[in-house]
């Protein structure tokens, strides 16, 4: 087994002061002994033994001063480093982690987020018997306004988009940019009849939008919604697509709708 140096240098410490407790067990006896009618040999010895046990005691502190109190300190300020360094990596691992979950244009989450958000909701919705609702929109004529008016546009709308989203659902709901102009929104604890008018009041305030593209020129849009209640047994792509395919129902029907 071996040592470490600051054990080896510690046990060396020991070693003084236990030596130091000796000469002066030692000393103890020889000078009363002497006192008590001994020799004046055994005096001259119980004299060199306090000697002995005044220079290992001054031995054991000047190395106390000089390299176990540097030490402690060294090794106190390590720690304070070490502990922001880990602190740091903490910190940026978090930062990963929500970056790796988040859209970077909108703020919402992304569709491994929602992916995962949803079988969560999932799992436990299927315990306590609640509803559980999706909502899955799309911008409305979206490659023309990129054509028309340029990506940058069409960036703009997309974030539009998102703020109106975010503002227009609960803090428990899960809102995600699923991909380009395609959105989604977990819905926990709604029927049918009220994720219709969650999903309506999104299309309006969507619809009420207006992007001012400098001089005359204004911008609106509109979206389309496809909705779907979970029917208890359903995995989450087989919810995912029954809504995705009424969101084509709603395009089909002639867009700036919900299709249920």
């Amino acid at each position: 087994m071996r040592f470490h140096r600051s054990e080896m240098s510690f046990m060396g410490y020991l070693l003084l002061l236990i030596g130091a407790a000796a000469c002066a067990f030692w000393a103890n006896d020889v000078v009363f002994g002497a006192v008590g009618g001994g020799e004046e040999s055994d005096m001259a010895l119980g004299m060199v033994a306090l000697r002995v046990q005044l220079g290992l005691l001054c031995a054991a502190i000047v190395v106390g001063l000089f390299h176990f109190y540097p030490l402690i300190r060294k090794q106190a300020h390590e720690h304070v480093h070490w502990r922001q360094i880990a602190e740091s990596l903490t910190m940026k691992t978090h930062t990963f982690q929500r970056a790796a979950l988040t859209d970077p244009m909108t703020g919402l989450q992304n569709r491994r987020y929602f992916d995962d958000a949803l079988a969560q909701y999932m799992e436990e919705f299927s315990r306590i018997g609640r509803p559980l609702g999706i909502m899955i929109l799309d911008i409305d004529h979206f490659k023309s306004i990129n054509d028309t008016h340029g990506h940058d546009v069409g960036d703009e709308v997309i974030k539009g988009l998102a703020n109106t989203i975010r503002d227009y659902t609960r803090h428990h709901d899960i809102a995600a940019r699923i991909g380009g102009e395609e959105f989604a929104v977990v819905a926990p604890n709604v029927g049918i009849a009220e994720l219709d008018k969650m999903a309506n009041r999104l299309r309006l305030a969507v619809s009420n939008l207006v992007f001012n593209l400098g001089g005359n020129v204004r911008l609106k849009i509109t979206i389309s919604v496809g909705i779907a209640l979970w029917d208890g047994e359903e995995t989450g792509s087989a919810l995912y697509k029954r809504a995705d395919e009424n969101l084509y129902e709603a395009k089909r029907g002639g867009r700036n709708r919900v299709c249920a």
